[in-house]
């Protein structure tokens, strides 16, 4: 039986004192094969990611599937106070794990990362520098990589279509650019013209951002996510696969990267570079800004003119070097580009 009233029934939740979370979902199996190293390169994400926040940073870890040993020492650093929330789950797929990291928190920056992300000193406060200029901002990558223009940014192409801040600037850390593509496994047969300009918007003196984002690690404002499916079919690809993408566009934001590298991808093999990159790294003090524009969700019809029939327009053969051409790319790289 129940006897008296329990006190913190119909009281609200005080409002968080954390401004930015961080959602790693981890799936490490077993530790042969592919997984061989992946203990390890998990260690070095979360060292990295304990350097680089600032203290009123959240961090949400998922155990998707993990075995033990894996298990065990992310408990150890629930208990040591070096992560927040901890969540242990079977094999759900990596969305799913995702989605779990978001329920019940309202903090209003979430980065969504893989867990062999190495996070470079200033990304939390790049991070946030974009989101305070650009108030249409509502994903932020830190990881520049190759015509991301061409996914899922037809809305930020046509706010600035005819805006002299979009064009194409040249790439500002073309070593990281390349390392980033030596990581997922290509050669350097690639259009090395791609190693040269980026489109971007020149938003002052002090401050250019790429248009489009990756997704192996991104920062989102919480208010994309107010209504979350409850459950993806797929562990990874399928229908999950550009959920992350597509969402941002139902309130019109836009999807952006900063202009410098301030992350690394690991992959699953250990090498030796990153503890050479881990012990030169300092710990920074990171300042921190909150309360950033919410927007509304977009009617559908501007969604289908801005990411559906300008998209299609702008895809034409004949408007692609139209477009290069107008937006500043040199000439000799037009066609190939």
């Amino acid at each position: 039986m129940r006897v008296g009233y329990n006190p913190y029934k119909d009281q609200k939740n005080g409002e968080s004192e954390y401004i930015h979370q961080i959602v790693i979902p981890v799936y490490i199996p077993n530790h042969e094969g592919y997984f061989q190293d992946s203990l390890a390169i998990l260690k070095l994400c979360l060292k990295s990611l304990f350097t680089t926040i600032h203290k009123k940073t959240f961090i949400s870890i998922v155990n998707n599937g993990s075995d033990k040993i894996v298990s065990d020492y992310l408990d150890t650093l629930l208990k040591q106070n070096k992560i927040h929330e901890l969540i242990h789950t079977e094999n759900i797929g990596k969305l799913n794990a995702i989605l779990k990291g978001l329920a019940g928190n309202n903090i209003e920056l979430v980065t969504i990362s893989d867990s062999d992300v190495m996070f470079l000193p200033n990304w939390q406060s790049e991070t946030v520098k974009v989101f305070s200029h650009i108030p249409n901002a509502g994903v932020v990558g830190i990881v520049p990589q190759f015509k991301m223009y061409e996914s899922y940014c037809g809305n930020v192409l046509f706010d600035n279509f005819c805006s002299r801040k979009l064009k194409f600037i040249q790439v500002k850390n073309k070593y990281d650019l390349m390392r980033f593509y030596d990581s997922i496994g290509w050669d350097r047969s690639y259009n090395q013209d791609y190693l040269e300009f980026n489109l971007g918007l020149k938003i002052n003196s002090d401050l250019n951002v790429l248009i489009g984002s990756g997704h192996f690690v991104a920062t989102y404002k919480r208010d994309i996510f107010e209504e979350i499916p409850s459950y993806f079919n797929y562990k990874m690809g399928g229908e999950s696969e550009g959920y992350l993408d597509r969402i941002p566009l139902e309130k019109d934001y836009w999807r952006l990267t900063t202009e410098d590298n301030y992350a690394y991808h690991m992959g699953n093999v250990l090498e030796d570079w990153m503890f050479g990159e881990m012990n030169h790294m300092e710990i920074k003090v990171v300042g921190f800004q909150h309360d950033f524009l919410k927007k509304n969700e977009l009617n559908k019809v501007s969604y289908f003119v801005k990411n559906r029939l300008f998209i299609k327009f702008i895809s034409i053969k004949w408007t692609v070097k139209l477009f290069l051409k107008w937006k500043k790319i040199p000439y000799s790289m037009i066609k190939k580009y």
